[in-house]
């Protein structure tokens, strides 16, 4: 950025993540620290969803008040962004195995998608902007790193990284909300979630809509109290196909430059 360029405003928490702002600890507690704020908030928001996560939660987790999570964070916007960064730890030093550029990237694909498993509360995070914490920021660098030997321009490799993420979280949102929705219906809340084709097959008719009618009957019916694990295998296999057809794209794009 040049010297006469005003600085942009910071969404919360990224002047600390940036090392803009003190992490200078006030008042008697001291030994409650930021870091131990994060690793709190992430077991509740792993254990009980993002919408469990508040200061006052955090806090009776810690053992401490409201007010002296205050003493480090702004708020719970603050606390959001820290534990978005938390979560991509290490990212700074991850090495994609793989020969050549498309088994590099597929593997840095499904080490996003393995994260956001884990921690499924990403995906019901507010995202107006994309993520621009150091973490975050060294994983899309390694993306970035994936397609060295490609000829593509830094432009379009970027655009490839988003395309990818926005897919993959997209994926593992619905594969998240799906999960959410059986663990509810087991303990007896709403009816566990239908597959696509079963919801086909009982609204439409072959002569209305014959090419989706030919897609719902082409299995076996599925039962209406689907397995769990069933579902998350066929949702992965869905996810690796997708994920396959972007890398196709990706080829196809190389090709075109001449250097294929």
């Amino acid at each position: 950025m040049s010297s006469d360029e005003p600085s942009p405003a910071l969404p919360p928490g990224l002047d600390l993540l940036w090392g803009r702002r003190s992490k200078a600890r006030r008042g008697p507690r001291a030994e409650l620290s930021i870091e131990a704020i994060v690793r709190a908030a992430i077991k509740v928001a792993d254990a009980e969803g993002l919408e469990a996560v508040s200061m006052g939660r955090v806090a009776k987790e810690l053992g401490f008040t409201p007010m002296s999570l205050y003493r480090h964070l702004g708020g719970k916007e603050e606390l959001l962004q820290l534990m978005w960064n938390a979560s991509a730890e290490g990212a700074e030093h991850l090495v994609l195995e793989g020969d050549g550029w498309r088994e590099r990237l597929l593997n840095w694909s499904l080490i996003q998608r393995e994260m956001l498993d884990r921690h499924a509360w990403i995906t019901q995070m507010p995202m107006a902007a994309p993520p621009m914490a150091p973490n975050s920021l060294h994983f899309v660098e390694r993306g970035l790193e994936a397609l060295d030997p490609t000829p593509l321009a830094d432009a379009d490799k970027l655009r490839i990284i988003g395309l990818i993420s926005s897919y993959t979280l997209s994926e593992a949102r619905m594969a998240n909300d799906a999960a959410r929705a059986f663990a509810a219906a087991s303990a007896g809340e709403g009816v566990p979630p239908s597959s696509f084709e079963a919801l086909l097959r009982e609204f439409i008719d072959e002569a209305t809509f014959p090419r989706l009618y030919r897609i719902a009957t082409a299995g076996p019916p599925a039962p209406a109290d689907a397995d769990p694990a069933a579902a998350a295998a066929a949702e992965a296999e869905a996810y690796r196909w997708g994920l396959e057809r972007i890398l196709d794209g990706v080829q196809a794009l190389i090709n075109a430059s001449g250097a294929g």
